[in-house]
């Protein structure tokens, strides 16, 4: 749930980046913090899948 939760964040900012790019002027500051929000909730994803594989070498 947390996962699927997480990712469909990552898209909604994706997207909203992708808007933010068709404008030529850009508010720069606000689309430095969402590519960084967006970074942070791809590291969350990735840690979430992790601890869903089982260790082999436990």
């Amino acid at each position: 749930m947390r996962l699927f939760e997480l990712q469909t964040k990552h898209r909604a900012l994706d997207a909203r980046i992708h808007e933010m790019y068709e404008f030529p002027y850009q508010n720069h500051i606000l689309l430095q913090r969402l590519k960084k929000e967006k970074l942070r909730l791809k590291d969350a994803i990735e840690h979430l899948k992790d601890d869903m594989i089982p260790d082999l070498n436990a």
